[in-house]
């Protein structure tokens, strides 16, 4: 959860720190927030691997945990399809 947070806290402060900027420069307040958010976005995944692979793979794990606890999903339809074409045609 700490990586997580780190990424996207530092996500925010790349696109504030952009928009700010572009207001200053007198980009307007719309179009200043718009080219914010896109090169916030190249940015974040040029400058930032570390973070969002370690929160990436935090998140991957804390999916592989629920899965394991809730155990194996067993899907009613596809059986009942599966049963339907293994039935000899006749």
């Amino acid at each position: 959860m700490r990586d997580l947070l780190l990424y996207s806290l530092l996500r925010v402060v790349i696109l504030l720190a952009l928009w700010w900027v572009l207001m200053q420069l007198g980009f307007g307040m719309l179009l200043g927030g718009v080219l914010a958010v896109l090169i916030a976005m190249m940015l974040s995944f040029l400058l930032l691997d570390r973070p969002r692979r370690r929160a990436a793979l935090r998140l991957q794990e804390a999916d592989e945990a629920r899965r394991a606890r809730r155990g194996p999903v067993r899907d009613e339809d596809a059986d009942e399809e599966d049963s339907l074409l293994d039935e000899p045609r006749g």
